[in-house]
This record gives C-alpha cells, sequence and structure tokens, in this order.
C-alpha cells in the first residue's frame, strides 16, 4: 500500500493529462450522437489524421529553416489551426459524402459506413507516411521538452517527487480552453441553441426556420476541429505516433463519453477524466495489487469494464437521463 500512496501525486498528474485527451476526443463522439443519434466511428481515424497533419507541418517548418526562426509558442499555434482547419473540413467532407445520403436509412447503415471511412483514413495515411518517409510510423520535431518537477515528497515524506514534461501543461490548458469554449458556444449562441434545437427534434427545429443541414455540417465541422487540435497535442506529447493510434484512443474516448451519458457534453469532458486517471492508476499499480499476476498491459481492460458495466446497470451514463420509448 506504502507503494501505491508514493506514486499517487504522479498518477494524479499522468491521469489529469491522459484524461485531457479523451475528455476532448470524446466531445466529438457526443455531439455527433447528441444530434444525428450516430456513433461516428470514423472520429478516432480524424484524431489521428490531426496528428499527422501536425507532425507534417511541424517537419516542414523544420525543413524550411521556420522552426527556429519564431516563437515556439507560435509554430505550435499555427500547427494548431492548420490541423483544426483540415481536420474540420475533412468531418464535413465525410457527413456530405458518407453519412448524409443514409440518414433515412436503419441506424445500422451509417454505422457501417463509419467503420469503413475509419479503415480507408487509416489505409490512406499509411499509404501517404510509407510514400514519404519510408515508414508508417513516424517520430515529429517536440517543441516543450523541458523537465519539471514538483517537489511532493516536501509535502510528505512517503510521496515521491512528481515529474514531467512542459508539454504536458499546454495539452491540460488548451483541453480546459477547449471544454469551456464550446460548453459557452453550445448554451450561450444562437448557433449553439440550434444544435440542440436539432438534437431534441430534427423536423420541429426545420419547421421553425432552423438550416438542419448547415447546423449538422457545423457540429462536423466543430467536433473534428477539435478531434484534430488533440491529435497534435497528443503527437507533441508523445512524439511518436502511426495510423492506429486513433483506433484504441478513439475506443477509449467513446467509452468515456458513454460513461458521462452520450449525447451530454459536460458528462464526456466528466466520463474523459475518470478513464485517463482509471487507465493511469492501473498501469502503475496493478502488479503491485496483484501480487505480480497482472501486469500494467492489462490496463485497457478496465476501460471496457467500465464500458460493459455502465451499459449494464445505468445505460443512459452517469449525467445522461432515460428516455421511454412511446409503442
Amino acid at each position: 500500500m506504502q507503494e501505491v500512496l508514493s506514486t499517487l501525486p504522479q498518477v494524479l498528474i499522468d491521469g489529469l493529462i491522459l484524461g485531457a485527451v479523451y475528455a476532448v476526443v470524446a466531445l466529438g463522439y457526443t455531439m455527433v450522437y447528441g444530434i444525428l443519434e450516430l456513433i461516428n466511428f470514423a472520429h478516432g481515424e480524424i484524431f489521428m489524421v490531426g496528428a499527422f497533419i501536425g507532425t507534417a507541418a511541424l517537419l516542414s517548418f523544420q525543413t524550411a529553416g521556420l522552426l527556429g526562426a519564431m516563437p515556439l509558442w507560435l509554430s505550435l499555434l499555427i500547427v494548431i489551426l492548420i490541423s483544426s482547419l483540415l481536420t474540420g473540413l475533412l468531418g464535413v467532407g465525410i457527413e456530405r459524402l458518407a453519412y448524409r445520403p443514409l440518414r433515412t436509412a436503419p441506424k445500422l447503415i451509417p454505422l457501417i459506413s463509419a467503420i469503413g471511412i475509419s479503415f480507408l483514413l487509416q489505409d490512406i495515411v499509411r499509404f501517404i507516411a510509407e510514400l514519404k518517409t519510408g515508414n508508417y510510423i513516424v517520430t515529429g520535431p517536440s517543441l516543450y521538452v523541458e523537465k519539471i518537477t514538483i517537489p511532493f515528497s516536501s509535502l510528505w515524506g512517503g510521496f515521491h517527487d512528481v515529474g514531467f514534461k512542459a508539454n504536458s501543461l499546454i495539452v491540460i490548458g488548451v483541453a480546459i480552453l477547449i471544454m469551456i469554449g464550446l460548453d459557452l458556444f453550445v448554451n450561450k449562441t444562437k448557433w449553439g441553441i440550434a444544435m440542440r434545437a436539432v438534437a431534441q427534434d430534427r423536423e420541429t427545429a426545420q419547421l421553425m426556420s432552423i438550416n438542419v443541414n448547415k447546423v449538422i455540417a457545423l457540429t462536423f465541422f466543430i467536433g473534428s476541429s477539435i478531434g484534430g487540435a488533440t491529435g497534435v497535442l497528443y503527437a507533441q506529447q508523445y512524439s511518436t505516433i502511426d495510423p492506429f493510434i486513433g483506433f484504441i484512443l478513439g475506443l477509449k474516448a467513446f467509452t468515456a463519453a458513454v460513461l458521462g451519458g452520450i449525447g451530454n457534453i459536460r458528462g464526456a469532458m466528466f466520463g474523459g477524466l475518470v478513464i485517463g486517471m482509471l487507465e493511469v492508476f492501473a498501469a502503475s499499480n496493478l502488479k503491485v495489487l496483484t501480487g505480480g499476476a497482472l501486469g500494467a498491459e492489462y490496463k485497457d481492460v478496465f476501460a471496457f469494464m467500465i464500458l460493459i458495466l455502465v451499459l449494464l446497470f445505468k445505460p443512459e451514463g452517469l449525467f445522461g437521463q432515460a428516455v421511454k420509448e412511446k409503442v
């Protein structure tokens, strides 16, 4: 138990960083589900595309000598904006070509279409990466690698000191800004009210002169943009990326959305933080708690155990509301 307590501050910091990534990606799932009742399984791959666009932009800056010619914060801001714009347009294009023609089809059909888009994006990115670099696993430049240490041992001798990269603060800061900004946009702006109206009742919203197609396209643009921006932050945090990072991460973010109550934006944020904390706690302490029977490689089981338990006992999620279907 002493070993678990000594690593607790590091677990909380690492869990917060990972949870922030899950929370922002979960927002994309919950926004699309809230408005179309569609599980957009391609969203994890949009996150992955964002990571590759950001890394490609930084490598281009490095080759052109621009990376050292301007402040690091400006380089990161430009890369995030480029990635957000391109992934936002990608999301709109996917909605227009793969989902809108199937809007009136049975729900299983667009779900299959989403899975198909997911594999298509993986293979396209893999092909381009191998063509350009000879390998589909890419390592890009990291901008903020300074090590920060917080002396938790001075608070209590049983704690270990906490260490993390300076980039971790940027991940948490940008994730908080995105979550607060999206919450304000959805609850305080005219377009946000229109999005909530379409989510409540699409036909009635159309009768009230709301352009449903524009609102849905905007939802895909925003959800995909923040997914792309998070991909850049992920690539900066973990340095090495591949075309398959979006698959497992997307499933965990989807689990976070279900845990919070899919369709509920604040629930998705909460779910992401919980999943991140639990995963890091499991990775750090499973070996200690099980006497060596289980190791860190079983950490992913926790996320999916949570998904199963939520679906069994509270399928509407912690912040969702049960819906009675009329027959």
